[in-house]
C-alpha cells in the first residue's frame, strides 16, 4: 500500500516550514519518510575492499544530520562474481558486508532518516580485466563503446545465477537493517535486457516487451522470495533512452506499467538518456553545468502521470525552488538532491530554520565526478568527514587576521576565520571579489561557477568581515592591521617567460578577459589540460577566427573530470577547431607581421613550425608572492606552514621567531598553480586551527 501525503502547494522560497511541500512526510508500504528530500545512491569512492567502513558511513551520515529523509548509497553495488568493481563500487555479493550495513543502518536512523542502497549487475557495462578477471555477460554480445568489453552471451544457466544473485543481495540489506534496495535497470543488465538496443535475442528473453521484460520480473520475484514482501524495493528506470534504436517514451511507458502490474516493484527512480558514452552521461544522464537547471523533470513528470506508483527523480536538481516546484506541483514523489547535499548535506536543516540564503549551492561543476569523488570543488569537508568538520567550531581566543586577496582562496580563509569569531579584514586589489573565477566564468557553459563567489561573499558580508576593494595591499597596509596571522591569498599569474619568444605571445588571460582580441589566425597552446585553452579556442572561433588548439597532452582537457572533458570536446567540434595533441611549444618567433611557433612531436622529437599571427599560451600559473616574501621575515613562523599541524589540524608552532606577533602563511595559486577545490581546502584545513 501506498500513502501520498499532499503536499501543501505554497511555494515562496522563505515559506514559513509547516507549509513547505518539501517538508511534507511520504510514506510507502509503511515506511515514513520525514520529507520529500533524498540523496539517490552513487559510487561515492570512499569504500574499503568494497565495504562501506566508518569513513563512508560519516559521509552520508553529514546528510542525515542535516536533515535529509532518505539517503540512498552504494551506486552499482555488485551482485556476483562477474560484476567487477570497477569504480570502487561496494560488493552486496557477499555475506561480509552484513555487519557494515547493521552498522550503517544504526548510524543514519539514529537521526530520523531512512537508508537504501541500490543492488546491480553490471553486465556488459563491466570489464574483464578487473577482481576476477571473468568474461562480462550480457543478453546479447554488443560491446558498450565506454567500458568496452566485449560480452559473451548468457544462456539460461547464467540467467537463474545471476537471478539468485540478486535475491541473495536483497537478503543481505534487509539483514542488514536498511529500509529498502533499488535495482539499476539503466544501462546495467536489467536495462540490457529491457532495451531492443541491447537486447537481440530471439528465445524468450527477447523479441517482444513482454518477453524483454521477462527478466527483470524474474529478478524482482527472486528479491520478494528472499527477502519478503514487506522490504521496501524500487527501480531505477529509464524511461527513455533517447535514442532511435533504444527504448523511447511509449515504450516506458509500456515497461514500466507491466512491471507495476506485477505487484513487486515499490517505486521508481526515473532518470533518461543512456550511460554507454561520456557524452550520453555528461549531457543526459548526469548533466551539470552545461544543461540547463532540471532538464527531465517534466518528461519525468509526464511519466508520473502515466503510473501509480510513486517516483523519484535525480538529474541536477539544485536549488531549492526547483525542487520545491516539483513536490508542489505533483511532478515527483521525493525530490533527489544528490549533488547539492554533496556541496552542502545541510540544506533541509536549512531550510526548516527559515535560512534558505545560508545553504551553499551546487554550481554544476561536477568536480564530484572525478577520481578524487565525492569532494566538492565548492566543498573541501565533503569526503573528508573524519578530519573535517561541516560546522565551523568556535576559537577558544579571538585574534586578528589580515586576508589578501579576494580569489576562492582568500574568501574561504575569511570566511572561516570569521567564523570561528575572529576579526577579518580582507584586501583585493582588483574591484571585484572572484579572482580567476571571474575569468572561468566567461565560457559559454560555466557562468554558473560565479556562485563559487557569490556565496562566499555573501557569507563574509554576513559574518562582518571588512573588505577592501580595489586596494593593492602592501606589506605596511598589513602590518598597520596589527595581525595575528596573515594569509596570503594572492593567486598567481601568467607562466610563460620560460619560453623563448614569449615576448611575442598572448597569455589566455588576456584574451579571456578582453585585453586583446583575437585576430587574425589564432594558435591557441595547451600546456595544463584544464580549462583555459579550450575556453579561449572558443572564444576566438565565435568571434570568427581562424583557431587551431595545440596540447602538450594525448587528449584535451586531460586534467579536467570526464564530464567536463567531453562538454569541451563537443564544443570544438561544434565550432570546427582543429586540435593536436603530444606538441609542446619550444620557441615562437616573429617573422614580418606573422608569428611562427615551433612545436616538438613527444613521439618522435621531430619539429613543426605553424605560422600565426597570434600564439596564446596556456601554462598555469607562477605565485604572485611579493608580499609574502615582504612580510616573511617580521612572521613569527617565517612564512613556514607545519605540514604535520596542517594536516592533523593543529594550531601552527611559532617558534621559528618567538618575539615577532603574526604567523604568515600561503594558500590557493599564491603557493602553487592548482584547481579550486585545492584553494579552499588550504584555507578551511589551515583557518580552523587559527
Amino acid at each position: 500500500m501506498t500513502t501520498l501525503s499532499s503536499p501543501d502547494a505554497v511555494s515562496p522560497a522563505m515559506a514559513p516550514a509547516r507549509h513547505d511541500p518539501l517538508l511534507s512526510p511520504l510514506t510507502i508500504k509503511g515506511i515514513t519518510f520525514r520529507n520529500r528530500v533524498m540523496s539517490t545512491s552513487h559510487a561515492c569512492g570512499l569504500e574499503s575492499g568494497g565495504m562501506p567502513t566508518e569513513r563512508y558511513q560519516r559521509y552520508h551520515e553529514e546528510k542525515a544530520k542535516g536533515g535529509i529523509g532518505l539517503t540512498m548509497f552504494g551506486g552499482s553495488s555488485n551482485v556476483d562474481l562477474d560484476s567487477p568493481n570497477i569504480f570502487r563500487q561496494l560488493n552486496v555479493g557477499t555475506d561480509a558486508i552484513i555487519p557494515y550495513l547493521q552498522e550503517f543502518s544504526d548510524r543514519i536512523h539514529q537521526h530520523g532518516t531512512k537508508l537504501m542502497v541500490q543492488i546491480t549487475h553490471l553486465g556488459r557495462r563491466g570489464e574483464p580485466y578487473a577482481d576476477n578477471w571473468l568474461p562480462t555477460i550480457a543478453p546479447s554480445p554488443i560491446r558498450e563503446t565506454l567500458h568496452r568489453s566485449f560480452p559473451r552471451e548468457m544462456d539460461l544457466h547464467d540467467i537463474r545465477r545471476v537471478t539468485k544473485a540478486y535475491g541473495a543481495a536483497a537478503r543481505r540489506c534487509r539483514d542488514g537493517g536498511l529500509d529498502g534496495i533499488e535495482t539499476l535497470a539503466g544501462g546495467h543488465l536489467i536495462g540490457q535486457f529491457l532495451s531492443p538496443k541491447t537486447n537481440h535475442r530471439t528465445d524468450g528473453y527477447g523479441g517482444s516487451l513482454a518477453n524483454r521484460c521477462r527478466f527483470a520480473l524474474e529478478v524482482l520475484e527472486e528479491i520478494r522470495k528472499q527477502a519478503g514482501n514487506d522490504f521496501l524495493v524500487g527501480m531505477r528506470f529509464i524511461i527513455d533512452e533517447g535514442d532511435p534504436d533504444g527504448i523511447d517514451t511509449a515504450e516506458g511507458i509500456g515497461i514500466a506499467q507491466l512491471i507495476e502490474k506485477s505487484g513487486m516493484l515499490d517505486f521508481f527512480n526515473a532518470i533518461y538518456g543512456k550511460m554507454d558514452t561520456e557524452l550520453a552521461l555528461a549531457v543526459d544522464n548526469m548533466p551539470g553545468m552545461a544543461s540547463p537547471i532540471a532538464p527531465w523533470l517534466a518528461a519525468v513528470g509526464a511519466f508520473k502521470r502515466e503510473v501509480t506508483l510513486p517516483v523519484f527523480h535525480a538529474a541536477r536538481i539544485s536549488d531549492i525552488a526547483t525542487a520545491r516546484h516539483a513536490i508542489a506541483e505533483g511532478l515527483l514523489d521525493m525530490v533527489a538532491m544528490t549533488r547539492a547535499h554533496i556541496a552542502d548535506p545541510h540544506i533541509v536543516r536549512k531550510i526548516e530554520a527559515g535560512q534558505e540564503h545560508l545553504i551553499r549551492p551546487c554550481v554544476g561543476a561536477t568536480h564530484c565526478q572525478s577520481p578524487y569523488r565525492p569532494h566538492c570543488l565548492h566543498n573541501p569537508a565533503t569526503g573528508r568527514e573524519t578530519t573535517l568538520g561541516h560546522e565551523v567550531p568556535s576559537a577558544p581566543h579571538r585574534r586578528k587576521i589580515v586576508v589578501v586577496g579576494g580569489g576562492p582562496a582568500g574568501l574561504e580563509a575569511a570566511r572561516v576565520s570569521a567564523l570561528r569569531g575572529h576579526s577579518v579584514v580582507l584586501f583585493e586589489a582588483a574591484n571585484k571579489l572572484g579572482g580567476q573565477v571571474l575569468l572561468g566564468a566567461r565560457a559559454t557553459w560555466r557562468k554558473d561557477l560565479v556562485g563559487l563567489i557569490d556565496w562566499r561573499a555573501s557569507e563574509i558580508e554576513r559574518l562582518g568581515v571588512t573588505v577592501r576593494l580595489g586596494h593593492l595591499a602592501e606589506a605596511e597596509d598589513v602590518l598597520a592591521e596589527a595581525p595575528d596571522a596573515v594569509i596570503i591569498a594572492t593567486g598567481g599569474m601568467p607562466d610563460l617567460d620560460w619560453l623563448e619568444g614569449s615576448e611575442h605571445c598572448t597569455s589566455v588571460w588576456d584574451m579571456v578577459s578582453g585585453g586583446i582580441s583575437p585576430a587574425g589566425t589564432v594558435i591557441v597552446y595547451d600546456g595544463t589540460g584544464r580549462h583555459p585553452a579550450p575556453q579561449t579556442a572558443e572564444l576566438a572561433a565565435m568571434a570568427g577566427r581562424q583557431v587551431s588548439l595545440v596540447s602538450l597532452d594525448a587528449q584535451l582537457a586531460h586534467e579536467l573530470t570526464y564530464a567536463e572533458r567531453i562538454i569541451w570536446k563537443k564544443r570544438m567540434h561544434e565550432l570546427q577547431v582543429p586540435m593536436t595533441f603530444d606538441h609542446e611549444i619550444v620557441g615562437v618567433r616573429r617573422e614580418g607581421n606573422r608569428l611562427t611557433a615551433t612545436f616538438r612531436n613527444m613521439a618522435t622529437r621531430a619539429l613543426v613550425e605553424r605560422i600565426a599571427d597570434q600564439v596564446v599560451i596556456e601554462h598555469g600559473t607562477l605565485p604572485a608572492d611579493g608580499i609574502f616574501h615582504a612580510l616573511k621575515s617580521q612572521a613569527v613562523n617565517d612564512g613556514v606552514t607545519d605540514l604535520e599541524a596542517l594536516i592533523a589540524g593543529t594550531p601552527q608552532p611559532r617558534t621559528l621567531r618567538p618575539e615577532a606577533r603574526f604567523e604568515l602563511h600561503r594558500v590557493g595559486d599564491a603557493a602553487s598553480s592548482r584547481n579550486i577545490h585545492a584553494a579552499v581546502l588550504d584555507s578551511l584545513r589551515l583557518c580552523l586551527a587559527i
